[in-house]
């Protein structure tokens, strides 16, 4: 049987922070951190590669030394699972599973990654994603930093089972008589970790179909998959002490900086 698959998308373009991978983060570059975690997850998860997939050789040598398989994809594919599909692809066997780890995620542990393949091989999901919910005070600090970063940091409504029923830039819901709702610890609010595992067939069929409507307006490529009424199983997962809404300014590798003196570095030994 072919290992599962979990690629590391990572280019050099961003209009916010070009070169992502290449910053550091307390000393480590994002790609070093990214690939640490993801090895983490290949030995807990068993019969798993990883490759870095790139369109920039500084990337590429950087991955390399790192001691990382790469994958050169086409500088014009648009989205992470899109260069997910070519690398698995140049794979000399096609894995039945792919998870798309994306190289500006330096804090998604290798346990959660490696618990959504779990997920997958249990066979009742073809598309897989983890969410964890916010208590109040992660829901205030979100709702600050998208007054400065309103397109970083994703939310998810869940339905049945787990069963994805959106996913929005947005705050979803809207909280009516919030004042009420604080008596619980939690909100009601799930945000979504950038992470997705796929079947090989759900990956095929997604770099095959057009882009839908909302996942253009809200540049979310899994809205591809709810639009034409895929299955989305989401995996919750404990609160990662170290979240961000995401690292895509320069703001947010200093806030980066900031958890690592304050709560310590999760780098894995």
């Amino acid at each position: 049987m072919a290992p599962d698959l979990i690629v590391i998308p990572a280019r050099y373009a961003s209009t916010r922070l070009p070169g992502k991978p290449l910053h550091q983060i307390a000393g480590r570059t994002m790609l070093e951190r990214v690939l640490a975690n993801g090895n983490h997850a290949a030995q807990l998860a068993g019969n798993c590669d990883l490759v870095v997939a790139t369109d920039d050789e500084r990337i590429a040598n950087h991955a390399r030394t790192l001691g990382a398989k790469v994958a050169m994809t086409d500088a014009s594919l648009d989205s992470g699972s899109a260069r997910a599909h070519a690398a698995a692809c140049q794979q000399e066997h096609k894995p039945e599973r792919v998870i798309c780890l994306q190289g500006d995620a330096p804090f998604i542990a290798g346990e959660i990654v490696a618990g959504l393949l779990v997920r997958l091989r249990e066979g009742m999901a073809q598309v897989a994603t983890p969410v964890y919910q916010l208590d109040w005070d992660r829901l205030d600090r979100l709702r600050e930093h998208k007054r400065t970063a309103p397109f970083s940091g994703t939310t998810c409504l869940r339905g049945g089972e787990g069963k994805a029923l959106w996913f929005s830039k947005t705050i979803l819901p809207a909280l009516r008589d919030e004042q009420a709702l604080r008596k619980q610890p939690l909100s009601p609010v799930w945000q979504h970790l950038g992470l997705y595992a796929y079947t090989m067939g759900a990956l095929e069929w997604f770099v095959n179909a057009p882009k839908g409507t909302y996942e253009t307006l809200e540049s979310l490529e899994q809205l591809r998959f709810m639009e034409s009424d895929w299955t989305i199983a989401t995996v919750p997962v404990p609160t990662p002490e170290h979240a961000l809404s995401g690292i895509d300014t320069p703001e947010d590798l200093a806030l980066a900086e900031q958890a690592i003196a304050r709560l310590g570095d999760p780098f894995p030994a």
